[in-house]
């Protein structure tokens, strides 16, 4: 069983009900605000590295 694969409107759905910011969750994770924010905005394919990771971890993308 795959895990489901979120659209970044539903991403930002969760961090809004959760009362998260994505810079926050940047910092907490290691990442630069600015690349989590070309990552859940659609400015990168996020296909591998660090942006792949990104993708990964906020549920955009399933692990390769």
């Amino acid at each position: 069983m795959t895990a489901k694969v979120l659209t970044p409107e539903q991403v930002k759905q969760q961090f809004r009900q959760k009362g998260l910011t994505f810079t926050k969750w940047a910092h907490d994770n290691g990442y630069h605000p600015i690349d989590v924010y070309r990552v859940t905005n659609g400015f990168t394919k996020a296909s591998r590295g660090k942006m792949h990771e990104i993708a990964v971890k906020l549920g955009l993308k399933q692990a390769l």
